[in-house]
């Protein structure tokens, strides 16, 4: 099992920044790829960015792209989510994912461990 714990939300101002975090514990050498999808009211889960554990290899949705930044230090079990210039838009609740399969993928099913999420407002 892995066990994943969101950090860094909070409430800003359009045109901020914000930096998410994901400590992941238990079982993380089975983790191949991470990453954070976010969910907004009234929304289905909607993928973010994702990373690849060897390779670095990373996607990212056409809304955040030029925005947002994931990064990963597989030392410490920790990957990030760097986002600037937020628009009212990014309100959600932020979800980090992993899965212990090859491939960075942006199908929240795909993903067999995920965190509790934690909110991002983003006022106008």
């Amino acid at each position: 099992q892995v066990q994943l714990v969101e950090s860094g939300g909070g409430l800003v101002q359009a045109g901020a920044s914000l930096r998410l975090s994901c400590a992941a514990s238990g079982r993380t050498s089975s983790v191949y790829s991470m990453g954070w999808f976010r969910q907004a009211p009234g929304k289905e889960r909607e993928f973010v960015a994702a990373t690849t554990r060897i390779g670095g290899i990373e996607l990212y949705a056409d809304s955040v792209k030029a925005r947002f930044t994931i990064s990963r230090d597989n030392a410490k079990n920790m990957v990030y989510l760097q986002m600037n210039s937020l628009k009212p838009e990014d309100t959600a609740v932020y979800y980090c994912a992993a899965r212990d399969t090859v491939g960075a993928v942006s199908t929240a099913s795909r993903y067999g461990y995920w965190g509790q999420g934690t909110q991002v407002t983003v006022s106008s």
